[in-house]
């Protein structure tokens, strides 16, 4: 004879008990993870699956309180649970739950048994509501993080809690560091920007500052068993350079000029890199043609134009004083090749030399600093060089008083 629902609540009641303890029984049988937990967790792990039982109960005896079944089940366990348990093993403990109940109730009530599948299908959404709650807390926090460590590289004020956040957002990056400065679009996708950057080998920690859109670069190496690690005995793959890791994550970027920062030792020298990029995107646009993305050292004349005493130092260090340390001549060289219109035969008359000695000079200069002058771009650089190298020195009228 079939039950009355007041008697197989009366029912679930008294073997409620034997319930929880043949759960915990099957779920030390059939769930590796669960055996292999600390004592601690695997109480955690009980609690919860007691309340499932509980819960299932109170709901059978009311169906309305469906909607409280997240805080019924899982306010009994720690929040910590919630970072060692993952949605697929909940979905699991859940599973073996209902498969201990429904052993228990073979030969019982077909209502009982519908009510338990679709109590099981209700504490399922609203696991996943819990996680996804949890999910997008966490989402939240990191953004917050990840937002207050690249204000701090962008103004270089550093404290001894800076390693330890950069730790909690998971960076994966390792070595030089580079940072990228542009525009922020109006549809920012900064989910794509770190798909991009992980084909790129490469990590990066992006920050939005109104209109500017930054990301600090870092190179990352492969997780070991990653997919893409390559084979024994295979040759590595090739490592990018931050322009081309540039060039790839230019599109998520808004319209503009993109300028990118010269490449420091690590993560807590990236100030100075982010000071670079962030002073040559303030005034790229009096270059007019640009590239994108852009080095912010290849605006270095303008840079020193706007007052960067960065950029003035870099053209007196880089160019002017190698080459005074290097030879007079060739010091002398690039002088009158630069005030003749970059004209050999004009600087070898002025120089009483022939044209292929001068040729031979400028090669040395640029072996010497790294920049052609013969090229109208790099001309421009050399010369803003000379002239703040030559406004340091001494006055040679003032000494003759």
């Amino acid at each position: 004879m079939a039950r009355t629902k007041e008697q197989t609540l009366a029912w679930l009641r008294t073997v409620s008990g034997e319930l929880s303890t043949a759960t915990i029984k099957k779920l030390d049988e059939t769930l590796p993870w669960y055996g292999d937990m600390p004592p601690g967790r695997r109480s955690a792990v009980g609690l919860v699956a007691q309340a499932g039982i509980k819960s299932f109960i109170t709901w059978y005896d009311d169906p309305t309180t469906t909607t409280w079944i997240a805080s019924d089940v899982f306010g009994s366990a720690p929040r910590e649970l919630l970072r060692s348990v993952s949605l697929q093993q909940t979905l699991q403990l859940i599973r073996v739950v209902v498969e201990v109940v429904e052993e228990r109730i073979a030969n019982g009530d077909q209502s009982l048994r519908e009510a338990i599948l679709l109590y099981s299908r209700e504490i399922a959404f609203a696991s996943a509501d819990v996680y996804a709650r949890a999910a997008e807390a966490r989402g939240l926090w990191d953004a917050r993080l990840e937002a207050l460590v690249v204000d701090s590289i962008l103004s270089g004020e550093y404290d001894d809690e800076l390693p330890s956040r950069i730790a909690a957002l998971g960076w994966h990056g390792h070595g030089a560091v580079s940072v990228l400065v542009g525009t922020t679009p109006r549809m920012l996708d900064v989910d794509q920007l770190r798909r991009t950057a992980r084909h790129l080998s490469a990590d990066v920690l992006i920050g939005v500052q109104g209109g500017r859109l930054v990301l600090v670069i870092g190179r990352s190496q492969p997780a070991v068993g990653a997919a893409d690690e390559p084979l024994p005995g295979a040759a590595p793959l090739p490592t990018l350079s931050f322009m081309d890791i540039a060039k790839a994550l230019e599109p998520g970027f808004g319209p503009g000029h993109l300028v990118l920062g010269h490449e420091v030792a690590s993560l807590v020298d990236a100030s100075r890199s982010a000071k670079a990029a962030l002073a040559g995107f303030a005034v790229a646009k009096s270059w007019r043609n640009a590239p994108r993305p852009v080095y912010a050292d290849d605006l270095l004349p303008e840079r020193a134009l706007a007052g960067d005493p960065l950029a003035r130092s870099t053209l007196v260090n880089r160019v002017y004083k190698p080459l005074q340390d290097q030879s007079p001549e060739l010091m002398t060289t690039l002088w009158c090749y630069l005030d003749n219109g970059r004209s050999l035969e004009g600087t070898a008359r002025e120089l009483f030399v022939h044209p292929n000695t001068v040729r031979y000079r400028l090669k040395r200069v640029s072996q010497v600093i790294g920049w052609d002058a013969t090229g109208a771009r790099e001309a421009l650089i050399l010369q803003s060089a000379l002239i703040l190298g030559s406004m340091n020195e001494p006055d040679p009228s003032a000494r003759r008083r």
